[in-house]
């Protein structure tokens, strides 16, 4: 029966610890391989990719890490509030400590909402060293209909007992986590945030993964994509998909990823 070899790391940076997780097949040798790096959206933790990092790392025989952000999951606390360069500032500060520490040399970087912009600015950060980039449900600026979407949730989340779901994962941070997304996106001068210059500098293949239902990004997200990345984008919409798909339909982004990279 094929399985993997899990191990837990805790990087350090300036402002805290990170927990980090890491997959092996244990029959191949990943480490020919450029190891996947997972980025969480606004609201993950390594806990919430739930059975995908195991299923990527069976599946296309490479090593897959997967790391919790200052403030999220079993990480530090975060010491202060998000800026807006907070997308920029995780990419070239915690992913960097994240590829020392845990000796990452090539890598695929996929990540998940905003953790796919993270995604996008390593790629273009680390043009050398990123062999492929996949997005699912990548926002790349602000639109209305992601702000509409984070307005809806923030009413969702006035409820009794929502916070309380937060917490099984991120304990008492929760609230942070939660402040961290809303009144960043929220914010005033977060506006006219968007990745274009980012994008002009990608050099690998593209991969992006959307659903027709995403709650939080339109098709106009990897319209502008393609648009500034000279056309090495691969798009897949998945039909009757909303925001997470690698949860919604966890085998047929499995599918699509080791496909890519094969």
């Amino acid at each position: 029966m094929l399985s993997t070899l899990t191990q837990d790391s805790w990087i350090n940076t300036e402002l805290g610890r990170l927990y980090a997780r890491r997959w092996s097949p244990a029959t191949s040798r990943s480490h020919d391989h450029a190891s996947i790096v997972l980025f969480h959206d606004s609201l993950g933790c390594v806990a919430l990719w739930r059975d995908v990092p195991e299923r990527l790392a069976l599946a296309t025989g490479r090593d897959v890490v997967a790391y919790d952000r200052l403030g999220f999951g079993r990480s530090d606390p975060h010491p202060g509030s998000l800026t807006n360069r907070f997308v920029h500032d995780e990419a070239r500060a915690s992913f960097r400590a994240v590829r020392e520490q845990l000796q990452i040399k090539h890598f695929i970087a996929f990540g998940h909402s905003v953790g796919g912009g993270m995604a996008i600015v390593c790629a273009a950060s680390d043009a050398d060293f990123c062999d492929g980039l996949i997005v699912e449900s990548a926002q790349v600026f602000v639109e209305p209909h992601t702000l509409d979407g984070i307005r809806q949730a923030k009413r969702l989340f006035q409820q009794p007992g929502q916070l309380e779901r937060l917490k099984k994962y991120h304990g008492d941070k929760a609230a942070w986590v939660l402040s961290a997304w809303m009144d960043t996106w929220l914010a005033s001068d977060f506006t006219d945030w968007n990745l274009d210059t980012e994008l002009r500098h990608i050099r690998c293949p593209i991969l992006a993964i959307y659903g027709d239902q995403d709650e939080y990004s339109s098709l106009r997200q990897p319209e502008r994509i393609d648009r500034f990345t000279a056309g090495r984008m691969t798009l897949k919409v998945m039909e009757a998909c909303g925001h997470v798909p690698h949860r919604e339909n966890t085998q047929a982004v499995v599918d699509l990823v080791t496909q890519r990279l094969a």
